[in-house]
């Protein structure tokens, strides 16, 4: 392939959405195979665990997505809590449905120079959906990371 071919088949918004899905993926992959005890059991002092970082990942897509960039109406829930009666399977369908419509923003939107709606509270500046898209690489793999030390420590499973 040369670099003219390259170039116009994996353009920028290919490239910032392909990594953050592979850490999405990368996440969820380390929630596999554990029983719902294992999912919830903290293996740091904070109390984090496997469960809550899928549900605390789901309300910072949610939050930077649809509430920032869109500035719809909508209260993330960005807690590392899961609620008791949520299952495994439940939180991961709630992640991968959230990181859908996310994907659909991202495609939906022509330039990645365009400013969100309104400005992450606490913040003065519109971001563009570029540098929301690139925070939310960095924000996922750091928990990919952390979800990779809390597997290892369960069942000294390591990401391949």
């Amino acid at each position: 392939m040369s670099d003219t071919e390259y170039d116009t088949k994996y353009t920028e918004r290919h490239v910032l959405l392909g990594y953050l899905n592979v850490m999405r993926r990368a996440v969820i992959q380390t929630s596999e195979g554990l029983t719902e005890a294992d999912l919830r059991r903290p293996g740091v002092a904070s109390g984090t665990n496997l469960l809550g970082i899928i549900h605390h990942l789901t309300g910072v897509e949610q939050h930077w997505f649809q509430r920032v960039f869109l500035g719809e109406p909508v209260v993330a829930d960005k807690s590392m809590t899961v609620p008791a009666e949520l299952t495994r399977d439940e939180v991961v369908a709630a992640y991968r449905q959230m990181c859908d419509r996310s994907d659909e923003i991202v495609h939906a939107t022509l330039d990645l120079g365009s400013r969100a709606a309104i400005p992450n509270p606490g913040e003065a500046q519109r971001d563009s959906l570029r540098v929301i898209l690139v925070h939310l690489i960095e924000e996922t793999a750091r928990h990919a990371g952390h979800a990779d030390i809390l597997r290892e420590q369960l069942d000294g499973v390591t990401a391949p």
